[in-house]
């Protein structure tokens, strides 16, 4: 049995790794949540890109409560010029606070 070793995004590129050969890091449940149809690791879809997103909020203490109220609650505001002013819909009662912050937690690792 093969084991999967996931890294991150910006050491992927680092050592000349496309992160779209990343795909299979993407988490199983943010395919199953919808995530995957606005957004990926490595590139802007609707959303911005999954490593964007970490890098601005690398160091900030308060990212991880901020980002899951987003995703919770949905919005626009923090990326408008990367979506054009496309909101980012509302995800709870859809899909539990556990798994956001799952979800949540892998963003910010990349």
């Amino acid at each position: 049995m093969k084991k999967l070793i996931l890294l991150p995004a910006a050491a992927m590129l680092a050592m000349g790794i496309s992160t779209a050969s990343n795909a299979a890091s993407m988490p199983p449940l943010a395919k199953k949540s919808g995530c995957t149809a606005c957004h990926a690791i490595d590139r802007k879809v609707v959303g911005p890109a999954w490593a964007d997103v970490a890098k601005r909020y690398k160091g900030d203490a308060g990212a991880k409560a901020a980002l899951i109220a987003k995703v919770k609650k949905g919005g626009k505001g923090n990326w408008t010029a990367v979506t054009k002013g496309v909101p980012m819909p509302p995800y709870s009662p859809r899909v539990n606070d556990a798994n956001i912050g799952e979800l949540v937690d892998f963003v910010l690792s990349l």
